[in-house]
């Protein structure tokens, strides 16, 4: 069962994550059947599915770096079934953009063929396939050390899913632009523990969210410097005032503040947990 752990005890963490995963879904439905998607209810079940196959994407990737930061092991135990949520909102992005051509597979296909940002997407998507089918136990255990190789390809998937959110959504790039910082947040955890830097220390954290944030600005600058016709020096003076909105940049230096207060306030509210790691389960 979903909501239990290896051991086949009932995980509350597990039964919880589990149920929120639907929660997207059960919302879009919902909305669909009272008439709250506007005129074409297709196209922004499209949108909504997409953007939920990114965040799920990307809340899988987070769970390892702060499995580390807060010295929890056991959230690496719904690693693997957050990841499978995003495999299956992509499909069913996929499949929802299949039926407004009218179930047409060869107008599909040569939209998928001609429009890059169509064909980005679908190559991701088509890794994201190969990492759900190769994610059971089994496959695991046949495939040994040659799985953790494969599943590296999921830094490329997300370099490529954040491309095709870029590119489908054209100038108003606002959320496209804080996922993408939030990508780059990630990776700098990564980067940082490859380094050998302790995820424990506030000063690393607060690093990797100051050089994050910096990124997100120069990449919102960029993308609008080179793929709309919006001057960016208004875009990076838009970062410096907040009479209408908050920036990515700054969501980014937030979020990533917040996680470095982490490690001060684990000691508070109930110490280590390394003494209680369970044994690895990279298959999560």
């Amino acid at each position: 069962m979903p909501w239990n752990d290896r051991a086949g005890r009932f995980s509350a963490l597990k039964a919880v994550v589990f149920a929120g995963l639907f929660v997207p879904a059960v919302l879009l439905a919902w909305s669909w059947v009272a008439g709250a998607l506007g005129p074409r209810p297709v196209t922004e079940a499209i949108h909504e599915t997409g953007d939920w196959a990114i965040r799920l994407l990307f809340i899988s990737l987070a769970v390892t770096p702060l499995r580390r930061i807060a010295d929890w092991p056991k959230l690496i135990v719904v690693r693997r079934m957050i990841g499978v949520a995003a495999l299956f909102y992509g499909l069913a992005h996929l499949g929802l953009y299949v039926i407004d051509q009218n179930l047409d597979l060869a107008r599909v296909a040569s939209e998928i063929t001609l429009r890059i940002y169509l064909t980005i997407g679908f190559v991701a998507l088509t890794g994201l396939v190969i990492l759900g089918a190769t994610s059971t136990d089994a496959a695991i255990k046949k495939l040994g050390r040659k799985w953790n190789r494969l599943h590296k390809v999921v830094y490329a998937i997300g370099i490529l899913a954040a491309l095709h959110f870029f590119m489908q959504t054209k100038a108003d790039v606002y959320e496209a632009t804080l996922m993408s910082g939030l990508f780059v947040l990630l990776m700098g955890y990564r980067l940082a523990h490859w380094r050998g830097f302790s995820l424990a220390s506030p000063i690393v954290l607060i690093s990797a969210a100051v050089l994050s944030a910096l990124a997100t600005a120069a990449l919102e600058y960029a993308w609008y410097g080179f793929a709309t016709g919006i001057p960016p020096l208004r875009v990076l003076a838009a970062n410096l005032q907040f009479a209408f909105s908050v920036r990515p940049a700054w969501w980014v230096l937030a979020i990533g503040a917040a996680i470095a207060v982490v490690p001060i306030l684990r000691p508070m509210i109930g110490g280590s947990a390394s003494s209680r790691r369970p044994a690895r389960a990279p298959a999560e």
